[in-house]
């Protein structure tokens, strides 16, 4: 298969500024622009692993490209804000923007207005770092973060320096609804940015600290919104540090938050505590491979997966819950956001069980926090809200495999609770599209999915009512299966197939995909998906067909990338296919597939990933599949094997033990042993990783 990515240069990650050289850790084996350009809408600048700062480089354009806020192709920047999204394919955040100049201002027509050329030969990035030369000012910046803070040190050319805090501009779906700015003393502000957009009524309160005071200082109030322009007293080479904390309760939580985690003026101790919170997170996988840009690919994905969910709890424990209120969690228990669960219950979520169990299991209970103050499961969470975005009640899944793994100290019979009375508002045989004509198909699927893992739940609760009648709804996917075209098909509430119907086309019954993507939607039973195909010989047929039947690529819509055949590796619903070949006799066929998609889908360059990376998701599949398997069911605690592309994988677990995984990359394998014992199945279970041991593929 021909590669999909242009051809760009990479951004040297061994040139740059002297005061943040450093090789110990992973962390420098991370490149952030990765997914800065093609379709991955990612941001390069700094943050703390899942971090509620991500302070990072505007180029001052919307667009679908700028999703993030920066595209590796622009040439321009218009400021340094405090709040990014991970390749959602949705634009908010951008909150809280800095700009550094000197002299007069270089302006361009709006929405670009004040900003800088810059060049990627002077813009360097690692995992906790940032920096670039704005040409047009003469100006280095730099920025490094802590998990609430954001810190810029700006290095000067000359007398006069002059910072830009811009409270009003807002791009994509981002919309000011009210700004603040306000002088405590000559170093230190506070203020707030509220705003609407994807995130209904996001409140940000933010502190900032100067390093020097300020020589005069002017505020614009024009519209509703807040600019302030701050003059410093400068010399050649001399530099301004600035400490912004943020909070989403109030501004004594932002103050409180700056006091906590940036007392002191060093940005160069800062940048060593989040390079060190990098190279610990990193450290949690250590692998072994000849090939130097799989080790960078790696590292580069495994780091886009622990940047969310975000921590959304103060340094005192308080946050803003759903319900307005102010909700304070015990020490040690931090609150997130930010979860792109139709995407990230699919692997992320596993992934954070293995390597972070305890932050997983904080995560978790995050969503239960939430849906106890709001009434329902979360579907996609963001800055006490609820953005509706994507369809099921992906909560459920998340959930319950933390509760079947121990982890999070959760009420079980609450956590049901609160499952079964989000999943009741959906209880029929089939979402009819003449009904709902809004993802009809795939929501039958999500969320017999969804009760599945419900089912399993009341299991473990020893409620066998519950349990047979979310088993039964489980079941479901089967009434939209046409067995006249082998393909689950949108129905109408009066029984009737709808038509016309061509498995390759997109429409509106289907959640960004077609019928063949859909197809393998029901990873909580392939053996009863093999069966109603046909058998798992024709399981095998259909999974070749499906990666070989070839798509219409000028009628593709913008989330279908990353195509092999039918197989869209750039959007979630497949990212499971390839695995389902375990069920087949040649289970090698779908290795096969796994490392062409590692091979040519993922890179360390700024195209490197060939679909929106989706909080997490696009990369912890490589995680996961790059050392040998993956949880084709996401809260089954049961691992398919597939092809690992690396010699040797340790991965760290509690109370000091390792599973460690061998394989020869570059051979295909014949058995699988398990602690020196031959396997005959083709997955591994939960208990068995954590409990240490080696996996050889030979």
């Amino acid at each position: 298969m021909k590669s999909i990515f242009p051809i760009l240069a990479v951004t040297a990650i061994a040139a740059g500024c002297s005061t943040a050289d450093r090789q110990a850790g992973h962390s420098t084996d991370v490149n952030p622009l990765t997914g800065t350009d093609f379709t991955g809408n990612t941001y390069p600048g700094a943050q703390t692993p899942h971090g509620m700062v991500q302070l990072s480089p505007d180029n001052g354009l919307p667009g679908w490209d700028r999703i993030a806020g920066y595209f590796y192709p622009d040439s321009t920047i218009a400021g340094f804000s405090h709040t990014h999204l991970s390749g959602t394919g949705a634009g908010d955040g951008y909150d809280i923007s800095f700009l550094p100049l000197t002299g007069s201002p270089v302006k361009a027509p709006q929405p670009l207005g004040i900003h800088s050329r810059y060049s990627h030969d002077r813009e360097r990035a690692y995992a906790g770092y940032y920096s670039v030369y704005l040409d047009d000012y003469d100006v280095t910046v730099e920025l490094t973060a802590t998990p609430r803070a954001g810190v810029q040190r700006y290095t000067w050319p000359g007398d006069t320096g002059t910072v830009i805090i811009n409270l009003t501009k807002a791009m994509n779906w981002d919309a000011l609804t009210d700004a603040e700015i306000c002088a405590v003393d000559r170093t230190t502000l506070t203020g707030h940015r509220f705003s609407t957009g994807w995130a209904r009524d996001q409140r940000v309160w933010f502190a900032t600290r100067f390093s020097q005071p300020w020589q005069s200082m002017s505020v614009d109030t024009t519209g509703g919104g807040a600019i302030a322009t701050l003059r410093f007293a400068t010399s050649p080479g001399s530099s301004l540090t600035i400490y912004t904390a943020l909070s989403g309760t109030d501004a004594d939580g932002a103050m409180a938050n700056l006091a906590a985690e940036a007392p002191h003026d060093n940005f160069d101790r800062y940048l060593a505590q989040a390079t060190g919170e990098w190279d610990r997170a990193l450290s949690a996988i250590e692998i072994d491979t000849d090939d130097q840009t799989v080790k960078r690919t790696f590292y580069t994905a495994l780091y886009h997966a622990l940047l969310c969910p975000e921590l959304f709890s103060d340094s005192d424990g308080r946050y803003r819950g759903p319900d307005g209120q102010i909700h304070t969690n015990a020490p040690g228990q931090p609150h997130y956001h930010m979860f792109s669960l139709w995407d990230t219950y699919r692997a992320a979520h596993p992934l954070y069980t293995i390597i972070e169990p305890e932050a997983a299991g904080n995560m978790a209970r995050s969503l239960i926090d939430f849906a106890r103050q709001s009434g329902h499961l979360p579907v996609w969470t963001m800055w006490a809200g609820e953005t509706d975005m994507m369809i099921g009640y992906h909560s459920a899944p998340v959930i319950v495999d933390a509760i079947a793994k121990g982890l999070g100290g959760i009420d079980q019979a609450e956590a049901l609770e609160l499952c079964v009375a989000t999943a009741r508002k959906y209880d029929q045989p089939w979402v009819a599209c003449d009904s709902d004509s809004s993802w009809s198909m795939s929501k039958t699927l999500e969320y017999a999915y969804d009760d599945a893992c419900i089912a399993r739940l009341a299991r473990l609760c020893s409620r066998e009512d519950i349990n047979a009648e979310f088993s039964e709804r489980a079941a479901r996917w089967r009434n939209i299966f046409d067995h006249e075209t082998g393909f689950f098909r949108p129905r109408l509430a009066d029984g009737a197939f709808h038509s016309p119907f061509t498995p390759e086309d997109y429409s509106d019954h289907i959640c960004e995909s077609n019928a063949w993507q859909y197809l393998w939607s029901v990873q909580h039973d392939p053996e009863g998906l093999a069966t109603i195909l046909g058998g798992c010989d024709s399981l095998e047929a259909r999974l070749d067909r499906f990666f070989t039947l070839e798509a219409d690529s000028a009628s593709l819509p913008i989330f279908s990338t990353g195509m092999i055949g039918q197989y869209a590796h750039g959007n979630e619903p497949g990212h499971h296919a390839a695995y389902l070949y375990n069920f087949t006799a040649h289970p090698e066929k779908g290795r096969n597939y796994l490392r062409q998609i590692m091979k040519e889908l993922y890179s360390d360059r700024p195209d490197g990933l060939c679909g929106n990376e989706d909080c997490g998701q696009m990369s912890a599949w490589y995680v996961l599949s790059a050392i040998g398997f993956y949880p084709l069911d996401p809260a089954s605690g049961r691992y398919e094997l597939g092809a690992p592309i690396v010699k040797r994988a340790e991965i760290k677990l509690p109370e000091g033990k390792k599973f460690i995984i061998k394989a020869d990359p570059d051979n295909e394998y014949k058995e699988v042993k398990l602690n020196g014992f031959r396997l005959d199945r083709t997955y591994i279970t939960h208990q068995e990783l954590t409990d240490g041991g080696i996996l050889e593929f030979l």
